[in-house]
């Protein structure tokens, strides 16, 4: 397991959480009331900042309970916050429903997954060598 220095802007119960053993997403929760307009969006700070180690990334995702039971989701999904971003996380909330969504200071509304990475050498080349796929795209592998 990992371990990142967290900043709780606020209260301690603001800090990332984990609902059950081995899940991959920790909780993130508002810390501010607000209302996400229906077919809008709207901002909330989480009240956290995170020191990330280079080669580390955290990734902001959905709740799939708020997206499946209000139509709520991250606008920018997943939300990217790289490694020298040391400010207050916020998440970005759509609302792709007809009514207005209220949000209560301490909901939960998005989750943070922590992920290495590398960076890429982009190389210039005249072709790319051939693939069983080959360029075919949306859809290309068939409706089911």
């Amino acid at each position: 397991m990992s371990e990142f220095p967290v900043l709780l802007v606020c209260d301690d119960e603001f800090a990332p959480a984990y609902a059950n053993p081995g899940d991959a997403g920790a909780d993130l929760r508002s810390r501010v009331d607000g209302v996400v307009p229906a077919r809008g969006r709207a901002t909330f700070p989480t009240g956290v900042a995170i020191a990330l180690p280079d080669g580390y990334v955290a990734l902001v995702h959905p709740r799939s309970g708020l997206a499946a039971k209000h139509g709520i989701t991250v606008m920018n999904s997943p939300g990217t916050v790289d490694s020298a971003y040391r400010g207050e996380v916020a998440v970005i909330l759509f609302n792709s429903s007809d009514e207005d969504f209220a949000v209560n200071r301490g909901d939960r509304i998005a989750q943070v997954v922590f992920q290495k990475f590398e960076q890429a050498r982009f190389i210039r080349v005249e072709e790319l060598p051939d693939s069983h796929r080959g360029t075919g795209g949306f859809g290309s592998s068939g409706r089911s």
